[in-house]
């Protein structure tokens, strides 16, 4: 297979990818094989995946194509080639969480999701890279090399779905799966200049079934992408305490529809935070697009609380079995992340907990108030462009000394209060680095995060903005 044919292939996304296998114009066989292709020529830069599983992904391409041949009903992602985070169980692949205690685990079953996207024909090319335990939001881990920036490897894809946000901008898969706690979905699409969107709570079964924080969603180049795997992912699950009976979701329709008319509300900064003045004037001139050209009505807002990053943290704890853990640290520290190690080690209390659950008490009151206000809110994803490979952030931003983390302090309010959210390519800084634009709707308002995405999207369109990791490195 020639290069012009692998990028051609790589190029497509999931949604002209299966109606093309469908129609039978092209080879589902052919597309792995040119996925393998670019995951062959970029790996060496990149380090997206922990695990491939290129054989296995052959062999389902095969199958699926043997059955279209023969006029059978294939599944509605009919030989789609996907990544999986490897928070996510494939039976018979590892899933290591990014740790050396578990690189060699193998998984005895898929999980939910991934059963259901078997069920509906796609074929996964592997497990894709996290920071140990997903405990954090750039790309590295003990256990395997760190993932690069597929617009400048020098710099992190951000995380905790590291792997596959440089997968899926990189052109190695069409589509991959995250998690996200904090914004694990969002923040990486945001620094590898992709779509990525986490569902309300409840409607994609989760790994464990007992996180009221984290989700599993969709990574892409397309808000059409991201619909069509929605429309495969979600419905009830016995086996997830937490999931909600779906029915009646046109998760594609959405991607198709209008904003007009709709009421937006737009936060530079939650009236706390400090921003790279780069990303405010990206972001700004990306809302702006929602009033001059879309048709809405986009006015300001702060939501009125204080930085929640300690209370977010401790319901992070809260939601981990902390006795294993704090057994695995006695015998493992040494082999662990030491961020991992010190939240672990942390002398949590009962007035930690039920201080934190009522902080997400009242952000929920507020969080509902503005959803009533205003169809969708607006901000950026991240407060800062893609920094250094290996740092947990910055130690500025526009000249404020900030703590490691506090350069994601758009993301997480979404988890904490269940609501559905999306990083959108809001545009690239002079120095062509991707800056992404967040989009929260009401709880279980995912149709309206959708439309709001897919009508920027064809405003100021970014599919065919492409990184070329192995070739040359974007500057820094």
């Amino acid at each position: 297979m020639n290069r012009h044919e692998v990028d051609s292939l790589c190029r497509l996304g999931a949604t002209d990818l299966v109606a093309r296998i469908r129609s039978r114009e092209i080879s589902p066989v052919d597309v792995v094989r040119a996925c393998a292709a670019r995951i062959e020529e970029t790996e060496p830069v990149l380090h997206a995946f922990s695990v491939l599983t290129i054989e296995s992904a052959l062999e389902r391409a095969a199958a699926i194509e043997a059955r279209l041949a023969a006029g059978d009903a294939v599944g509605p992602l009919a030989g789609l080639p996907i990544g999986v985070k490897d928070m996510i169980h494939v039976r018979g692949v590892p899933t290591s969480f990014g740790s050396v205690i578990f690189r060699d685990a193998i998984a005895a079953e898929d999980d939910p999701v991934v059963e259901r996207l078997f069920a509906a024909g796609a074929v996964s090319l592997g497990k894709t890279n996290t920071p140990e335990f997903a405990f954090s939001s750039v790309g590295h881990n003990p256990a395997f090399p760190p993932t690069s920036n597929p617009w400048n490897p020098e710099l992190t894809p951000g995380g905790s779905s590291s792997g596959s946000g440089a997968a899926v901008a990189a052109g190695q898969c069409p589509v991959a799966l995250g998690t996200d706690r904090a914004g694990s979905i969002r923040i990486p699409s945001a620094h590898c200049g992709i779509f990525g969107f986490k569902p309300s709570n409840g409607l994609v079964p989760a790994c464990d079934g007992d996180d009221s924080m984290s989700t599993i969603g969709p990574m892409t180049r397309t808000v059409a992408d991201a619909a069509l795997l929605m429309s495969v992912m979600t419905g009830y699950e016995p086996r997830d305490r937490l999931s909600i009976p779906v029915a009646g979701i046109e998760w594609q329709t959405a991607a198709r529809g209008e904003v007009r008319g709709m009421r937006v509300g737009f936060s530079r900064d939650f009236g706390y935070a400090p921003v790279d003045p780069l990303v405010t004037a990206v972001v700004e001139q990306a809302a702006r697009v929602f009033e001059r050209e879309l048709g809405c009505t986009v006015e300001e807002f702060t939501p009125g609380w204080k930085d929640p990053w300690y209370d977010f943290l401790t319901l992070c704890t809260a939601g981990l079995d902390l006795g294993q853990m704090r057994e695995l640290v006695d015998r493992h520290a040494a082999q662990m992340s030491p961020h991992v190690v010190d939240a672990v080690r942390h002398e949590w209390g009962a007035l930690d907990f039920s201080g934190a659950e009522a902080t997400r008490r009242r952000m929920w009151k507020r969080m509902v108030e503005l959803t009533r206000q205003y169809d969708f809110l607006l901000t950026p994803t991240v407060a800062i462009p893609p920094f250094a490979l290996l740092s947990q952030g910055p130690e500025m931003i526009a000249g404020r000394p900030v703590r490691p983390m506090e350069w994601i302090p758009f993301t997480f309010p979404a988890n904490m209060c269940g609501m559905p959210a999306a990083s959108v390519p809001a545009g690239w800084t002079s120095r062509g680095l991707p800056v992404g634009m967040q989009i929260i709707g009401p709880r279980f308002g995912d149709t309206t995060v959708l439309k709001a995405a897919a009508a920027f999207e064809r405003a100021r369109p970014w599919r065919d903005r492409w990184p070329e990791p192995s070739r040359a490195p974007a500057p820094a």
